[in-house]
């Protein structure tokens, strides 16, 4: 998955990427980087997670 599509889905959740950034476990401006490699999808998986985590989060406040 690009980066860009990375970014799509946490935006059309809602969210924003430092907030993922900061679940991932590094600044806005690494992962804000990291968005212009392509993810395995191990990474995927796990920034899926983090989208479904803040995205509940989201939805209890």
């Amino acid at each position: 998955m690009t980066g860009a599509e990375v970014k799509q889905l946490i935006v059309s959740a809602g969210l924003k990427c430092w907030q993922v950034a900061e679940l991932w476990g590094v600044n806005d401006s690494n992962f804000s980087r990291r968005l212009r490699k392509p993810f395995n999808e191990s990474e995927v998986e796990r920034l899926k997670a983090i989208i479904d985590k803040l995205s509940a989060q989201k939805e209890t406040v």
